[in-house]
């Protein structure tokens, strides 16, 4: 695994780390990483043999590299999007699209009620004991 850290930028941070702590502070400091690190991966290994014993044997058979969210460029995704072919539109929809344009012509809602209109200026009706 990669983290894209050079060495010219490992070896900046050391000497600030020398210079910062000093000599006889950094070994120590040096020693309580390292132990730091062996924890953090013992912890790591044993949550990852948690998780296989609880998937069963499934888990070894699941593509991890495929899963991993950095592969995808959302470059990628928007021109496949635009490349691949449209929806070709159903016989529902169809039906549905001219019974919305049929509604709105004589006068109703998408929902089949008769659409109220006001004149500029008129008062609406408010209802004061709505939520």
């Amino acid at each position: 695994m990669s983290f894209g850290l050079d060495w010219d930028k490992l070896l900046i941070i050391g000497l600030a780390a020398v210079l910062l702590l000093g000599p006889e502070r950094l070994p120590r400091l040096a020693e309580t990483l390292a132990r730091f690190t062996v924890r953090a991966r013992d912890w790591v290994n044993g949550a990852k043999d948690r998780v296989k014993d609880e998937m069963g044997e499934d888990f070894s058979d699941v593509e991890w590299r495929k899963l991993d969210p950095r592969q995808y460029d959302p470059r990628r995704i928007i021109r496949d999007a635009l490349l691949e072919d449209a929806p070709v539109p159903t016989v529902r929809a169809a039906a549905a699209g001219a019974a919305i344009s049929t509604a709105t012509a004589v006068g109703m809602d998408a929902a089949g009620d008769a659409a109220m209109r006001f004149e500029r200026g008129a008062v609406v009706p408010f209802d004061d004991e709505a939520t």
